[in-house]
């Protein structure tokens, strides 16, 4: 599967980006603090814990080398206090007891394993740290993927997709509670909101969904196809009574490690 398309994801990612300055409001960052951002990206909430932290550390982690590299060079480019990136997976973090907080935005859908997951935070913070953060929760963007499933399997795509599993995963709150819980997290507190985006216009739309949300299930099909199976998702939302809206859903994650 091709890496993303880092460059293109860094111009247009407001969405996530808004998501993320919320969170990182709930994490209330302070002076001094050591914090870990997982799934980080190109780097724009990195550079804004950056700032927060105000002479403490920040890291942020990724699994896309495509994504850590335009972060660090984002980062010589502003000439702002400087993060370090590092690649990795959020499942199997290589830190053990560092950090006063961990943070994640729009990145832990991407993992199957929640409970790797929140057992590799657990350990990566310290005494008393906390763990803040937002991703795709149960529900989201179900009309989306609903619609690219019914024509994946249609006539004209079914050969693309014999074997296709979703590579993003949608936990509900419950279930997200629990897990923490089993981790060792204290004071676990965890909830759905909805947030959807109005991308507004066809080629907004469409190029959004095709770097962002469909990313994975255009890598199935030939260079010459793909623009052909947008236009089908595009022209089904361009007929909605709000055409061109996301149906978002976000889990909320706020929890610490016990002192």
């Amino acid at each position: 599967m091709s890496d993303w398309d880092a460059s293109r994801y860094h111009r247009i990612s407001e969405p996530q980006f808004d998501w993320g300055q919320r969170v990182i409001a709930r994490l209330k960052p302070s002076r001094g603090e050591c914090i870990l951002d997982i799934g980080c990206g190109t780097g724009w909430l990195t550079q804004e814990l950056v700032h927060a932290v105000d002479g403490g550390r920040v890291v942020g982690l990724d699994r896309s080398g495509a994504m850590i590299a335009v972060a660090r060079a984002s980062a010589t480019e502003d000439g702002s206090r400087r993060a370090l990136y590092v690649r990795g997976d959020g499942a199997w973090l290589p830190f053990s007891g560092v950090f006063d907080a961990v943070f994640s935005a729009a990145t832990l859908h991407w993992i199957h394993d929640h409970a790797a997951v929140f057992d590799s935070v657990f350990a990566a913070l310290g005494r008393g740290g906390r763990f803040v953060a937002q991703c795709g929760g149960e529900g989201n963007l179900d009309r989306l993927y609903g619609r690219a499933r019914h024509l994946m399997t249609t006539a004209a795509w079914q050969r693309f997709f014999g074997d296709w599993r979703d590579p993003w995963y949608f936990a509900d709150a419950d279930t997200s509670a629990r897990r923490l819980t089993a981790a060792g997290f204290v004071e676990v507190e965890t909830s759905l909101e909805d947030a959807p985006v109005d991308l507004k216009t066809a080629p907004l739309f469409a190029e959004f969904v095709s770097c962002v949300c469909l990313r994975h299930t255009l890598d199935r099909l030939p260079l010459g196809q793909r623009d052909a199976f947008m236009s089908e998702v595009t022209g089904e939302y361009a007929r909605d009574p709000q055409p061109f809206v996301l149906d978002y859903r976000r889990l909320n994650i706020h929890a610490r490690k016990a002192a």
